[in-house]
């Protein structure tokens, strides 16, 4: 025997009931900041990571830490939300290798402007759907997976 631990038939309804859920949840949150504000799900996120940061600026590697996102892909986010007029870059004064990406006026206007229409789409796709005992599980279970790969450097 080979030693690996196969998936019994629960494991296995929860492993497909997430990836079908999360494939799901994100197609929709997509298409629906596209058609309602022409922001992707990612452009959205990092408005709001810089909308609560200090001073709306955060460092490329934090934002990039924070979004649970590649550099490389968070560069192609940045570009073209700097072509659009809601982010901009600084350089580190202090670390010439230091990039921050810092919210414009137009980024803070697009974000308030975006952000009732998503969290209505949130609340229809999962946080209405479930029940409060289904989403503090929810919560908790996938707030222990996200800390166990954070650690893991995963």
């Amino acid at each position: 025997m080979d030693g690996t631990r196969w998936l019994d038939e629960r494991e296995m309804r929860a492993w497909r009931g997430f990836l079908a859920a999360s494939a799901l949840v994100n197609r929709h949150l997509d298409q629906q900041l596209k058609d309602d504000s022409g922001l992707s799900h990612p452009q959205y996120e990092i408005l709001v990571r810089l909308a609560a940061a200090p001073d709306g600026e955060l460092r490329m590697t934090e934002l990039a830490n924070g979004l649970i996102n590649s550099k490389s892909g968070l560069t192609y986010q940045v570009t073209q939300m700097e072509k659009a007029g809601l982010v901009r870059r600084r350089s580190c004064p202090s670390d010439v290798r230091g990039v921050f990406a810092v919210l414009t006026d137009a980024g803070r206007a697009r974000l308030e402007a975006a952000a009732p229409g998503h969290v209505t789409a949130v609340r229809e796709v999962l946080v209405d759907v479930l029940t409060p005992a289904q989403l503090d599980a929810l919560a908790d279970g996938l707030g222990e997976v996200s800390r166990r790969l954070r650690e893991q450097g995963g």
